[in-house]
């Protein structure tokens, strides 16, 4: 399977993370209700422009299978949910709540 994770300003639709055109190491897991992304970010002047927009971001992952029609993830990011740790130059992001669909079989009739 092959995965890209994608961090959009939900209004203008602008990407600020995008792994399909730039490597960037993170990881996501469910925890509980929620989910964690965690995004290694070794030149925190990247994320500067991200943190402004912090409060109107999704998250995207797309999982494409060999032999199964891509599969897209929407996150809605909740408030106070994005924090940024100059130390370790790590971006949290906490999702409350996705969505799940498959854009082949997604149509408006």
């Amino acid at each position: 399977m092959k995965e890209t994770f994608l961090v959009k300003h939900a209004v203008g639709g602008r990407a600020f993370i995008d792994t399909s055109k730039q490597s960037v190491p993170y990881t996501w897991e469910q925890q509980g209700e929620q989910w964690l992304f965690r995004v290694q970010i070794d030149q925190p002047e990247r994320i500067a422009e991200l943190l402004k927009w912090k409060e109107e971001l999704n998250v995207f992952v797309f999982q494409e299978f060999e032999n199964e029609p891509t599969r897209k993830l929407w996150f809605y990011v909740g408030d106070d949910a994005v924090q940024f740790a100059d130390e370790k130059g790590e971006l949290t992001i906490v999702a409350t709540s996705h969505i799940s669909y498959i854009p082949d079989q997604f149509s408006v009739k």
